[in-house]
């Protein structure tokens, strides 16, 4: 098991083995009041305590090992039967020696109709225990897996929402205004492009901010709204190559906007100028698309809270199941986005 479950049985132990100390020896005849001195009771009785001490306090560590090894629902029948020939071996050895070790002490003969009995008696006692103490491992198994689930939902929202909440990062934000503004100025009808641009950007945000998936297709229509804006604002300094097949287009499905925030991180990181154009490729490699550009690292870089690429990582790995790869080597930047296929 990955977690260890914790039982806090002290004071059931405690009670217990006093009881089978004192009831089983007293149920099998091995002990009786008749004629005995209250200091032979004493230390006899004090004798099967410490033999039901053993028993309870082997059995529960064996138990508690097997229980680290062995899962129900994995393969129950394996688990069933260490179990039980742990509790049977070590119990029915434990018993028969500690007895045989009283009968020397007291001066009698062993009785091995009795030993039999005896040993019987605990390893049906033992089992009983050990059902309950299983029964106590169920619940506390799925109370654990209640808890991790809970959890696992809350993270996946708060993920969600933190997606949301930087899914139009600031920077973009203030270059977006920045270049309106200088377009504007000096070229009146790009800036009426770039404006309507921009507003088919927010639009597509604001659409889809609920959804977990998005068909590919849209979420590359949706990009070419978002490159106008680069190419307006970076000329051709800027290039984006797709190797995308049209037909895989309308085959998988990914989160929205995670190809804008790839995009844009290149963007926000790298300098793109006439002295140093930047090449993005896009391609498709089995189920994930691939992102890659040489880096161009800018000598003065704005503010970046570094959530960025960690957070479509935490979106990823809820949504998709799998979380995206990056590499950077030989002076490049690759990010590798896993896609969901959808099924025919």
């Amino acid at each position: 098991m990955e977690n260890k479950i914790d039982i806090n049985d002290k004071l059931v132990r405690i009670i217990g083995v006093q009881f089978f100390g004192i009831i089983i020896p007293n149920a099998t005849g091995l002990v009786s009041s008749n004629d005995r001195s209250v200091t032979y009771l004493m230390l006899t009785y004090g004798y099967f305590i410490l033999i039901s001490f053993l028993i309870w306090q082997g059995n529960r560590w064996l138990l508690f090992r097997l229980e680290e090894r062995y899962n129900w629902f994995i393969n129950p029948a394996q688990k069933v039967i260490m179990i039980l020939g742990a509790n049977i071996f070590y119990t029915s050895m434990l018993v028969v020696v500690m007895l045989l070790i009283w009968y020397q002490a007291v001066g009698q003969e062993a009785d091995w109709e009795v030993i039999k009995i005896t040993a019987g008696v605990c390893v049906i006692c033992v089992i009983f225990i050990t059902h309950t103490y299983e029964t106590v491992f169920l619940i506390k198994e799925r109370e654990s897996d209640k808890v991790k689930t809970e959890k696992l939902e809350k993270a996946r929202v708060q993920a969600e929402l933190e997606a949301l909440k930087n899914q139009i990062d600031p920077h973009f934000m203030f270059n977006s205004l920045n270049s309106l503004s200088y377009l504007i100025e000096y070229d009146p009808a790009k800036a009426k492009e770039f404006t309507e641009s921009l507003a088919e950007v927010y639009r597509y945000i604001l659409s889809n901010k609920n959804r977990r998936l998005v068909i590919l297709q849209d979420e590359l229509l949706f990009l070419q709204k978002y490159l106008s804006l680069l190419y307006l604002r970076f000329d051709d300094a800027l290039q984006v190559n797709f190797e995308i097949e049209e037909k895989s287009k309308n085959e998988y499905l990914v989160p929205p906007i995670s190809i804008f925030i790839v995009i844009e991180n290149v963007v926000k990181h790298n300098e793109i100028s006439k002295r140093n154009p930047m090449q993005v490729n896009v391609s498709m490699k089995e189920d994930s698309l691939h992102v890659e550009n040489k880096i161009v690292a800018k000598k003065v870089l704005h503010h970046s809270s570094k959530i960025g690429l960690a957070n479509l990582e935490e979106r990823f790995r809820i949504i998709v199941g799998k979380g995206v790869s990056t590499d950077v080597s030989d002076g490049r930047f690759k990010i590798q986005l896993p896609m969901l296929k959808i099924s025919n």
